[in-house]
This record gives C-alpha cells, sequence and structure tokens, in this order.
C-alpha cells in the first residue's frame, strides 16, 4: 500500500521499546574529553520516559516529505503519533516489547510481535529500530561497534553505527540533561532529520 509507506516509515523508526546496559564496543575518533563524555553520557542512560515533539522529515530517492511528530516513551510503553500532509490522517503506534500495533485513519489496525517485525511486513526495509532509542537520546546504542566524533562540548557530534550515520547539528539543555534538538540520520538511501521541538523528560526514582 504505498500511501502507507511515509507515515507507516515515520512512526515505526522511532518506536522503541527497552534500555540496556552500556556497552564497550565505542571507538572515540577525536575531539572533545572523554572523562567528560562519560560523564555527560551516564546522566542520559537511566532517562527512559519522555513526552518528545517536533518536526521530521524524510527523503529517499523514491519519494520526501515531512511530518509533526508526538512521541511518549514510559519505559517499556511506547505511544507515538504523526500527523501533517504524509499523515494522510492520524496515525498512532503503541505498544511494549511484546507487541506493537499500528492504526492508520480510514485502515485496519495492524500488530507484530515487534516494530522491527511490522517495518519488513508494511514496506519491505529492515532498519536498526531499536537503535533509535539511543541515538534520539545521543548515545550510540549497546549491541553493535560504534565510531564517535565529539564535538566541543564532550557530546556526540557524529555517530556511525551499524552502516548508519548520525549528525547532531544541535542541542538544548533541558533542566540538568543536555538532549539532542536537531539530527540527521543517513544510510541505505534514506536520510531522516529530526527537529525536537519540545523535551519533557522523566527520570526514574
Amino acid at each position: 500500500m504505498p500511501a502507507l509507506r511515509l507515515p507507516l516509515l515515520f512512526c515505526l523508526l522511532l518506536t522503541l521499546t527497552a534500555c540496556g546496559s552500556l556497552h564497550q564496543r565505542e571507538t572515540i575518533e577525536f575531539g572533545g574529553d572523554q572523562t567528560a563524555w562519560k560523564n555527560h553520557r551516564a546522566t542520559l542512560e537511566p532517562l527512559d520516559r519522555w513526552i518528545l515533539q517536533g518536526k521530521l522529515g524524510i527523503r529517499s530517492p523514491q519519494e520526501s516529505g515531512s511530518g509533526t511528530l508526538f512521541w511518549l516513551q514510559r519505559q517499556r510503553y511506547f505511544d507515538i503519533r504523526l500527523s501533517g500532509p504524509l499523515g494522510r490522517g492520524a496515525t498512532r503506534i503503541q505498544g511494549d516489547r511484546n507487541q506493537t500495533t499500528l492504526e492508520v485513519a480510514g485502515h485496519a489496525p495492524v500488530s507484530a510481535s515487534s516494530a522491527e517485525e511490522l517495518v519488513a511486513q508494511q514496506i519491505g526495509w529492515r532498519l536498526p529500530v531499536d537503535h533509535l532509542l539511543w541515538w534520539v537520546r545521543g548515545l550510540p546504542a549497546p549491541d553493535s561497534t560504534s565510531r564517535l566524533q565529539l564535538d566541543s562540548h564532550s557530546r556526540l557530534g557524529r555517530l556511525e553505527q551499524s552502516g548508519w550515520t548520525i549528525e547532531y547539528s544541535r542541542y538544548q539543555q533541558v533542566g540538568d540533561l543536555e538532549l539532542p534538538q536537531r539530527l540527521q540520520i543517513s544510510g541505505h538511501d534514506l536520510l531522516l532529520t529530526l527537529v525536537i521541538t519540545e523535551w519533557k523528560p522523566g527520570i526514574n526514582e
């Protein structure tokens, strides 16, 4: 169903369900201070609850467009909604590690055991869905090797992981946290641009 490709991709790319422990597979190529980076990373790892709003754009050889994004994350539960020209009506995806359900206005809900499975079923692309939970916080995912370039404030400036490149061009101060404001994710003939207009983070006590 070509009409569903972009709104589905927007939502599924951002459907993330769980955090993991810090991995030791990262290589810092240059930039920043490694001790400061470790301290910065330690402040972000506990973050598994938030409300995030922003704008998401996608470009590929076949299609391009943009939409507005609302993303609620509560540990393993997520609720992500897309609206805008490519939403073709309200688009919502919600669930947890055990099941993901996609709802697009005018179409029957579609469910699968994981977000990555839904991507494969509906649009035929294999995408690193689980990695995005880490990347949106400005962290490398823990399950594969990564190459990092730090900016002048010892935050992620550029990340290469699993055949994808993530560029962080802006951060914002939210309470005690420095969180990404604008990032681009490129690879496999896709370019995703996420501009986060509002972060409302919550950290477990």
